[in-house]
């Protein structure tokens, strides 16, 4: 059996830490420092730290690229490392300690949307595919050569943490069938195609604010692909009010950012329509289905701004 070392952190990575596990003797798990959480501040394992515990797997967690290095470099031989989500750019000298290299899983048919939020950027964009590569990885930002690809549709009311979930499993299938292949040579890398190359740069939280003056599929989209981080929202009253769930409304007559109780919906008025908000959060508030909330309001329910 193939020997590997596993580096990601967030939820995303453990389907894929499992399915690496299945084809390798996993012989370390690199995952990021415990976090402070919650209002006691105390650390946190990582949802990878939390697999890795309970899989009784070694586990490291270097605070900088040079604690990386030296962690990797002591270990070594090994044949593969395994990326998924780590939240670290590996040095050029870090790639080449494997046998074979690193590999990763990115969620995105790549060259499309390399970079950071590749997911979000897929729903926000109104992509009708997304999907899973599995690469070689190199110097650039996902820039490696294609060892194997699996692409699925996005439903047309999908958010960006419906499709993330789908999308880790379909990446825990691909480091399962084309790993292993991968590692022993029967598998070969192919460069990237040239054309069609885009970038998903990073969320702001800025752009989660809802532009109440864009057409109604456009706002959908923004609050799709904004759930579940860091939510789409808008003001009530000066106070942040978040949208987690809508759909297209037939409503009609509503003022752009008008709230109103439509045949027991909350719904928002559009340029060019209206959306039904199914769930939302008021600030300081638990989220609550849209009609909850417009129940608990007392007079008119106001604009969202």
């Amino acid at each position: 059996m193939i020997s590997s070392v596993f580096l990601g952190t967030p939820a995303a990575s453990v389907a894929a830490l499992e399915a690496t596990l299945r084809v390798s003797d996993v012989r370390l798990v690199i995952t990021r420092p415990d976090r402070p959480r919650g209002r006691s501040k105390t650390p946190r394992f990582s949802p990878v730290k939390e697999a890795a515990v309970a899989l009784n797997l070694s586990v490291a967690q270097p605070a900088n690229r040079a604690e990386l290095l030296d962690i990797l470099a002591r270990l070594s031989p090994f044949d593969v490392g395994v990326v998924v989500a780590f939240g670290m750019v590996l040095r050029p000298e870090v790639l080449s300690i494997p046998r074979r290299g690193f590999v990763n899983v990115h969620f995105s048919l790549l060259p499309r949307w390399r970079g950071a939020a590749p997911v979000e950027r897929a729903v926000l964009a109104g992509d009708e595919m997304s999907g899973v590569t599995l690469m070689a990885l190199d110097r650039g930002l996902d820039t490696g050569s294609i060892i194997s690809r699996r692409g699925t549709a996005i439903a047309p009311a999908e958010s960006a943490g419906r499709l993330l979930d789908r999308l880790t499993d379909l990446g825990a299938g691909l480091l399962e069938c084309d790993l292993g292949q991968y590692v022993d040579g029967f598998l070969i890398a192919a460069p990237q195609p040239i054309d069609g190359v885009t970038y998903a740069e990073k969320i702001i939280a800025d752009e989660a604010r809802l532009p109440l003056t864009a057409p109604a599929d456009a706002v959908l989209r923004r609050i799709l692909a904004f759930n579940p981080r860091p939510g789409a929202f808008g003001l009530v009253n000066g106070a942040r009010f978040k949208v987690w769930e809508a759909v297209r409304s037939t409503a009609t007559g509503l003022a752009v950012g008008e709230l109103r109780v439509v045949d027991e919906d909350l719904c928002l008025g559009l340029k060019d329509g209206a959306l039904a908000l199914h769930e939302v959060q008021a600030e300081g508030s638990r989220r609550m289905a849209g009609a909850e909330w417009a129940r608990g309001r007392q007079g008119p329910l106001g604009l969202l701004q």
